[in-house]
């Protein structure tokens, strides 16, 4: 999955990259993914009001490094571009109680949703492009993961 074009030198490369995680030669968004979990942890910490605006500024900054990154590569949401997958996770987790098996559920959704892309994910991966479309698809995906997490924490599954 290397790609010649990506340079981790660059601040850009390197947070799309998922800190480098992005470049695992099977399954990056999976290492992505994961890449997300030490964030996780250190903003559950730090309370809901620290884990929103880093979930805003990281959406807003994903904007502009995975569509940085796509065009150095010359290609759309290139597989080692990992950090739309980071804030997916993330945006899973929030206001979810840590737990080992609240993180292990959370991230078996989130992929779920992430590859399947059951529409309306797939409707927008297909026509928004850029990064916003990198973004969004992730975005869109952690959504019902979310509320699936919700109603199972509300369940007290979790």
């Amino acid at each position: 999955m290397q790609n010649t074009k990506f340079q981790l030198s660059k601040w850009q490369h390197f947070l799309a990259l998922g800190f480098g995680s992005g470049l695992a030669p099977k399954a990056p968004g999976t290492f992505g993914t994961l890449a997300a979990v030490p964030l996780i942890l250190l903003f559950s910490q730090l309370g809901t009001l620290w884990y929103g605006l880093f979930l805003l500024f990281g959406t807003a900054l994903g904007c502009y490094i995975c569509g940085k990154a796509a065009a150095d590569a010359g290609e759309h949401d290139h597989g080692a571009i990992v950090w739309d997958e980071i804030i997916g996770f993330m945006l899973t987790m929030l206001m979810v109680p840590i737990s080992v098996s609240s993180l292990l559920v959370g991230f078996v959704l989130f992929r779920f949703f992430d590859i399947v892309k059951p529409w309306p994910i797939r409707w927008f991966d297909q026509r928004v492009h850029g990064g916003v479309g990198i973004m969004l698809d992730d975005l869109l995906a952690a959504l019902p993961a979310l509320l699936i997490l919700q109603l199972l924490v509300q369940l007290n599954w979790l």
